[in-house]
């Protein structure tokens, strides 16, 4: 019997230097391809017995072993061994092991080439799921949370000025719109994912009768890839991945600066539960939103995660090079980071509360009805730039004499335009100035109705998971 020598062959007479082996190690990170790593050669050695390419019984021994094997290195009951390399290597001694001859039989019309990115997409495939079902998550706590506000008004800004009027309940619903389309991002990228490799072997395929389609239908890919060479060194995949995760985790950042504002004693539009808040090491009145700000600064790294993959891929020749492994880090890390920002958003939401007698007043201050003041003229006829021009000199008049413009008299804006009735101060209501913007994508009541049901239609399924 063959002693087991890892990916070290024959061809080399000594092991790799100490120093060495730290580097060329993967299996300390890798390990997380250990599921699709077997569930690829359980797919992989039931094709070559059906293809008469190993005894038929052997496949069934090799898939008993797998899953031993597989459950053993989940538990801690066998060790990773660095010398070994990556995860394939470990798997596949302990198979060897255990089974003797049968599970040296597998690796028959493979390489650790196709054999990665095979794992890698199965990773990707899986885990874009996986992230798109947290997205949808965030998304409901978002509409649940907009449904309790809909009668409540803040101010919308721009610029961080406030700007005009709103409901509560519309601003929530803006962050619903991004991640849906995080969400969109992250199911392309995981069909871009859905070409299986296995069967490409180094870079030139194999001489073995493979039915490549049985292997790639098992482990749920659409299809095949149609260039070896292609197919063993793309990562395509990986950067299209990180990339929507990475946009989704600009989102979340988005979303945790507002959090720090509202929270802030500046704004007090919010508070938060304290399970989602720190105190200070030094002043005892502080609570502060250390998670909301973990989640903004972690889409530095995030973004970083992309960086370093395309860095990696922009000067490779074809096909497999070594440099290929420096993907999986910013993978892994670029998935996992979305995934606890993801939750912790989720929680951070499901315990916001907010101060609706301060972001009501907020409107109050400040002119947000100016724009109101131009419509109401452009509504009697005159030209917009005109009632605009009218709209700002009063505005101006207004704060000279330090009062909002609801405040003024009849007779200051028939000053200004002779235009001005005393319906002028119905038409600023704020209730009435919001709902007013009755079209699709618009704040009034209305509208924000129709797109919790929207919403809450598309997120349905989720209740029966």
């Amino acid at each position: 019997m063959t002693k087991e020598k890892g990916a070290r062959s024959r061809r080399f007479e000594g092991g790799l230097a100490p120093d060495a082996v730290e580097v060329n190690s993967s299996v300390h990170f890798d390990y997380r391809l250990l599921p699709y790593d077997v569930a690829g050669s359980i797919a992989h050695s039931g094709m070559l017995a059906k293809q008469g390419i190993i005894p038929s019984e052997d496949a069934g021994t090799i898939k008993e072993g797998l899953l031993a094997v597989e459950k053993e290195l989940s538990s801690g009951k066998l060790d990773w061994d660095p010398k070994l390399e990556d995860v394939h290597m470990n798997v596949e001694a302990h198979l060897s092991q255990r089974i003797g001859d049968a599970g040296r039989r597998l690796h028959t019309g493979r390489s650790r080439n196709d054999q990665v990115a095979t794992d890698m997409r199965l990773y990707a495939r899986d885990h874009a799921l996986q992230l798109s079902e947290l997205i949808d998550q965030l998304r409901l706590a978002l509409v649940d949370l907009a449904a309790e506000h809909v009668d409540d008004f803040l101010p919308g800004y721009t610029h961080l000025q406030r700007a005009q009027p709103i409901r509560l309940g519309h601003h929530l619903l803006a962050y619903n719109e991004m991640l849906r389309r995080d969400k969109g991002r992250l199911l392309d990228a995981r069909k871009r994912a859905g070409e299986c490799p296995l069967g490409s072997g180094a870079l030139a395929a194999t001489t073995f009768p493979l039915d490549r389609e049985m292997v790639a239908a098992e482990l749920g890919f659409d299809g095949v890839t149609h260039n070896s060479l292609d197919a063993v060194g793309d990562r395509d995949f990986v950067v299209e991945l990180i990339a929507a995760i990475a946009l989704c985790q600009v989102h979340l950042s988005r979303l945790g600066e507002e959090l720090v504002l509202w929270l802030s004693q500046e704004f007090q539009f919010a508070t938060l539960g304290q399970s989602y808040c720190s105190g200070s090491s030094i002043m005892p009145q502080k609570v502060n939103p250390d998670l909301a700000e973990l989640i903004r600064g972690k889409a530095g790294r995030v973004i970083g995660d992309w960086v370093t993959v395309m860095t990696v891929l922009k000067g490779l020749p074809m096909a497999y090079n070594k440099d290929l492994q420096e993907s999986q880090e910013p993978l892994f890390d670029a998935v996992e980071t979305l995934n606890g920002g993801l939750r912790v958003a989720i929680g951070m939401i499901q315990n916001l509360e907010f101060n609706t007698e301060n972001t009501r007043n907020a409107v109050d201050k400040g002119y947000l009805v100016a724009t109101e003041v131009a419509d109401y003229l452009v509504s009697k006829g005159l030209p917009f730039r005109q009632g605009h021009d009218a709209a700002g000199a009063l505005v101006a008049f207004a704060i000279k004499r330090g009062v909002e413009l609801g405040q003024l008299s009849l007779e200051d804006f028939q000053s200004e335009n002779a235009l001005f009735e005393k319906d002028i101060f119905e038409w600023l209501d704020v209730a009435r100035v919001v709902d007013r913007r009755d079209i699709v994508g618009g704040p009034a009541k209305n509208r924000i109705l129709d797109e919790i049901e929207r919403a809450r239609t598309e997120l349905s399924y989720l209740a029966s998971l």
